[in-house]
């Protein structure tokens, strides 16, 4: 059928995408592969909360029609895509991960990602977990249960976009749609070795607005920079619905993947200056930052020179959890309550005051990036660890690290500063367990970003690195 090897699920959506239009593959094959996979694995993993196979496969049955006509919609038709359980989806009920939610309700609205995604083609074949609301670092709810790590399902697949991150490098679809608010694509993409990309805010437009406002964003995750790329040249420019979003793109991005590191002015903070990492994960992104170098890159081991802002990012992510719930009458998450409650006493006063440091923290990062091209640092300071707790266990004692923000320190600034950040794999633990290498740019420098994500995967082999099934 094809010279690529193993099962469809296994391909990229690049792969897949070059096979349809030499005619060597369907995309009823494609998603029959994947739908089997999710049968087949999804068990252990939890991955989904709905699939729908009889959606997925006439979707599907139309593109093979546009493809042997040579009028793909996109360049994902025919690409199996999971969304987010957070992202409005017409005929799928959107519960959030809440008891709270009646499903029996009207679900006639895509929102503008899930919209640019059904025009331009792609196959829808099941929502992905996340924790209620989305509020926190790891992925399990009250109505859906643990969502857990592929590589050892004893461990955490990260959050809040596990559901889709697990989904990815499981083989259940090349394209997971998740969001990130504090860490959301990256945690989980490095927690499972994927790559999780938050675009600079804006660029991939949103509704209905994020109780967690200007914090959160909508990106993807995939198995490679190629497959982000393409994915954003779908996702990408205003809707009527966002406010706050950004003007179409000037370019594409997956054509914008082969420009030379040589010169480009890199930061590396292996800790930002106040964060407590793992060794092995240290020394996983020491290695990193040593093939950027050999890549022509001019690499400076320095700090951007901000204090934690974790004050100013908890006031405004849990005051945003406590608005998110107030109408909110059944069982929720025990630890989302104490967020919701610790949200409840902040005043106007230290709202405001959040806002001003985060501002602040723009500024400062914006005259960063007047020296330095790029910042790299750990994308998480530890590996996936043990599925049920919220708080790694060394961590634990601490009353001050009870929230999830306390084990995610390189993630949740960059939220506040609303630049681009990708995760990409760099790694493994001696556990098994990947590890991954944040890239950060200034504001509108996505393409930036991601070309120097490309240069860093063409140097390696971590991604194509699968974990197996039984």
């Amino acid at each position: 059928m094809t010279a690529q090897q193993g099962e469809p699920a296994d391909w990229t959506a690049t792969e897949l995408v070059a096979a349809y239009r030499r005619r060597e593959l369907s995309p009823v094959d494609a998603t029959q592969s994947v739908l089997d996979r999710i049968d087949s694995a999804d068990g252990p993993i939890n991955a989904f909360c709905l699939t729908d196979p009889t959606e997925a496969l006439a979707a599907a049955k139309a593109s093979e029609s546009r493809w042997r006509a040579g009028a793909p919609l996109s360049a994902l038709d025919g690409v199996p895509t999971s969304i987010k359980g957070l992202l409005l989806t017409r005929g799928w009920p959107n519960l959030r991960g809440s008891k709270s939610i009646d499903p029996n309700q009207e679900w006639s609205i895509d929102s503008p990602v899930v919209a640019r995604l059904r025009e331009g083609g792609a196959v829808f074949v099941g929502q992905t977990t996340t924790p209620e609301i989305g509020w926190k670092g790891v992925t399990d709810s009250p109505r859906t249960g643990i969502t857990r790590n592929p590589w050892d399902t004893s461990k955490h697949a990260g959050g809040s976009s596990g559901g889709a991150s697990a989904a990815v490098v499981s083989g259940m679809g090349p394209i997971g749609i998740g969001t990130d608010g504090g860490g959301s694509v990256r945690i989980p993409g490095s927690f499972c070795g994927v790559v999780g990309f938050k675009p600079t805010y804006g660029t991939v437009p949103n509704y209905p607005p994020s109780p967690f406002g200007t914090l959160a964003h909508v990106g993807p995750l995939t198995r490679t920079v190629e497959d982000t790329a393409l994915t954003l040249d779908v996702i990408t420019g205003p809707d009527s619905r966002d406010w706050s979003a950004l003007a179409t793109p000037n370019v594409r991005f997956s054509d914008e993947l082969d420009t030379p590191l040589t010169g480009l002015r890199i930061a590396y903070s292996p800790d930002l200056g106040f964060a407590s990492v793992d060794p092995e994960v240290a020394e996983l992104v020491r290695n990193a930052v040593d093939i950027l170098k050999s890549l022509g890159a001019q690499v400076e081991q320095t700090d951007p020179g901000f204090d934690d802002p974790v004050w100013a990012f908890e006031c405004l992510w849990f005051s945003g959890a406590a608005k998110a719930t107030e109408h909110f009458t059944a069982e929720m998450d025990p630890d989302l309550v104490k967020a919701t409650e610790q949200g409840l006493t902040y005043s106007a006063q230290d709202y405001l005051e959040a806002t001003a440091r985060r501002m602040s923290l723009g500024v400062q990062m914006g005259a960063f990036h007047e020296t330095y091209d790029l910042l790299v640092t750990p994308t998480m300071p530890i590996a996936a660890f043990d599925a049920t707790v919220q708080v790694p266990q060394d961590r634990a004692a601490d009353a001050a690290q009870q929230f999830w923000p306390s084990w995610t320190p390189f993630t949740y600034p960059f939220n506040l500063t609303q630049q681009p950040a990708i995760s990409v794999p760099c790694g493994f633990t001696s556990a098994g367990l990947p590890v991954g290498l944040q890239i950060v740019g200034p504001r509108h420098a996505d393409v930036r970003v991601l070309n120097a994500a490309k240069r860093y995967q063409d140097a390696t082999q971590w991604w194509r690195s699968r974990p197996t099934f039984p």
